[in-house]
């Protein structure tokens, strides 16, 4: 049990990194990398950042879940 939280959290805090890397600073981001740039100035966010934010979300409630989780599993066990 141990070991297959402690993997799950491993690649859950990876996809985690990557999303946020992907996101949009102050230039730049996912919607400039696939051309998406003039769209999301004049009309707000685009789709690809709304689901990005949408996925980096609930990538981080399944980690904090996935931590609380195995903290708790440790606790038990010792």
């Amino acid at each position: 049990m141990q070991l297959a939280l402690s993997i799950a959290l491993i690649i859950v805090s990876t996809l985690l990194i990557v999303l946020v890397l992907l996101h949009r600073g102050r230039g730049g981001g996912l919607s400039d990398m696939f051309g998406g740039g003039v769209s999301s100035s004049v009309g707000g966010s685009s789709v690809a950042e709304r689901n990005l934010n949408r996925i980096t979300i609930a990538l981080t409630v399944i980690w904090v879940a996935l931590i609380v989780g195995l903290s708790l599993y440790l606790k038990a066990q010792g």
